[in-house]
């Protein structure tokens, strides 16, 4: 079961980073850098916290406490990247290090206590704990391309209207355990 566990977090992380990733690149680059007002988040902003939390909690996940002191929160939430290709840059190294600290565990690790700004949580409750808190910011990465594109919006799921087919083709198929893959998030792009 702990094997079962590491290996859907993982997939789960990807499915999430896909998500964002597939709505980034919809998105004119201007786009990006727009906020609504002086205390919303633009998805540049989003991306640079997202990463910067990702740094600070997965560098030396095992061994070190999660609030670095290095990272500058505050930061994260000044609108300063310029382009895109800075802001996928961002988005990469913040991904690389969860997905290789993912990489390092194993399943005699869930059970140990690692701590995030002094408060010991085992590894498995700091692992939901991000998997709550990402998909939470990329849903809000996805939001604002809908919003910003409209009619233009490249659905990233079932497409309204589309249910019944989708689910005629699914029940056609025969029952078996699906589980999201690298195959499927290549078939989604």
């Amino acid at each position: 079961m702990a094997l079962d566990y590491l290996d859907s977090v993982k997939k789960q992380f990807e499915y999430y980073k896909w998500l964002g990733e597939q709505t980034i690149h919809q998105l004119p680059e201007d786009a990006l850098f727009g906020q609504i007002n002086a205390d919303s988040n633009s998805v540049a902003i989003i991306v640079k916290h997202l990463s910067g939390n990702m740094l600070s909690r997965w560098t030396d996940f095992l061994t070190s406490d999660g609030e670095k002191e290095w990272r500058d929160r505050e930061e994260e939430f000044e609108n300063n990247i310029r382009t895109k290709a800075e802001l996928l840059e961002i988005w990469n190294k913040g991904w690389a290090c969860l997905q290789k600290a993912l990489e390092e565990l194993g399943t005699e690790d869930l059970g140990k206590e690692i701590y995030i700004r002094n408060q010991g949580h085992t590894v498995v409750q700091a692992i939901n704990r991000q998997l709550a808190h990402y998909p939470y910011h990329i849903g809000q990465i996805v939001f604002i391309g809908k919003m910003v594109l409209g009619d233009k919006w490249k659905s990233l799921s079932i497409p309204r209207g589309s249910s019944q087919v989708y689910n005629t083709d699914k029940f056609a198929q025969p029952k078996h355990t699906e589980h999201f893959t690298d195959d499927q998030l290549k078939q989604k792009q």
